[in-house]
């Protein structure tokens, strides 16, 4: 593919940020990738990696002459990072995000850019449990999808061009609003995050009476709780207090559904858990044929030894 940008800022150098860059580079979509990250040890991570065309040790510096800059920043942070920013950006150039929330990330820096600069929020709907400068690559994107999210009067062409960058580098895109992503990602992100990390808050504490137990026989599901619960707290602690509503309602509606699970199991109703579990496993094919994972056995895990 050509360039699409001549020169993009990364603004934070963890997972997606550096799968962007190698992305780009593999794909030839940006002429010049600059970074900057808060964390000094991070920058130089970073040089030491050759993440990046070059590495600034401010975030106003990063932006400087940038036609995109992407905020790679935990979604707490992101208003304070765009008014640092806000002086130093180029006139014309877009700003987007790869937050998991957006109603939020909108209110926080939309108010900080000036006249003339593009907003265009996104989200990447793609990830590992790993996190910081080295744990990032090219293919991670690829058949991902990454959704768009246009606020009210945004550029058609800085938004179509944004979606061109995001297929060049592997990934599908789709467009919605900022209420319905919350709530999308409320369901299929977040709520099963928290309930991930209360699983395994629990299966702590009964380590505390069973010893290793639970390490020893984690293969039997408990251990892809703990790959999920393995993520990024200061991201995740963000996420959830910034996208309350909807991961409240979702939360409350699996309370429901557990309580009546409660009850069929008390009283022995076979049949509905049959019809239950019936119904949740044709979601997980739903899920693998649009190829948003594997079904190859163990999760497609590679075996070692």
């Amino acid at each position: 593919m050509s360039v699409i940008y001549d020169r993009v800022a990364l603004i934070g150098l963890g997972l997606i940020a550096s799968s962007m860059f190698w992305a780009m580079k593999r794909a030839g979509l940006a002429g010049e990738v600059i970074g900057y990250a808060r964390s000094a040890e991070t920058r130089a991570a970073a040089r030491e990696i050759r993440l990046c065309d070059r590495v600034c040790d401010s975030a106003a510096e990063a932006v400087e002459g940038a036609d995109l800059v992407v905020l790679c920043v935990p979604v707490g942070v992101m208003g304070a990072v765009t008014q640092e920013i806000a002086t130093a950006l180029k006139p014309g150039a877009t700003v987007s995000d790869v937050g998991s929330v957006k109603g939020a990330v909108i209110e926080a820096v939309a108010p900080h850019l000036p006249a003339g600069v593009h907003f265009v929020p996104a989200h990447p709907m793609a990830g590992t449990e790993h996190s910081g400068p080295r744990s990032g690559f090219a293919e991670l994107f690829d058949g991902k999808y990454c959704l768009i999210v246009p606020i009210p009067g945004s550029d058609r062409d800085a938004v179509d061009r944004l979606e061109r960058l995001w297929q060049g580098m592997g990934a599908k895109t789709d467009e919605m609003d900022a209420d319905h992503h919350d709530l999308v990602c409320a369901v299929t992100s977040h709520a099963p995050h928290l309930i991930a990390y209360t699983m395994v808050g629990v299966a702590d504490d009964l380590r505390r009476v069973t010893d290793s137990e639970i390490i020893k026989y984690s293969a039997a599901g408990f251990r892809d709780f703990t790959r999920i619960a393995a993520s990024d707290p200061t991201m995740w602690r963000d996420v959830f207090l910034s996208n309350k509503e909807a991961t409240l309602e979702i939360l409350g509606r699996f309370t429901e559904e557990l309580f009546a699970l409660q009850r069929a199991i008390r009283t022995g109703d076979g049949e509905l858990l049959f019809d239950y579990f019936t119904r949740t496993r044709d979601i997980r094919r739903g899920i693998i044929e649009a190829r948003q994972d594997t079904d190859a056995p163990d999760f497609g895990r590679v075996k070692r030894g």
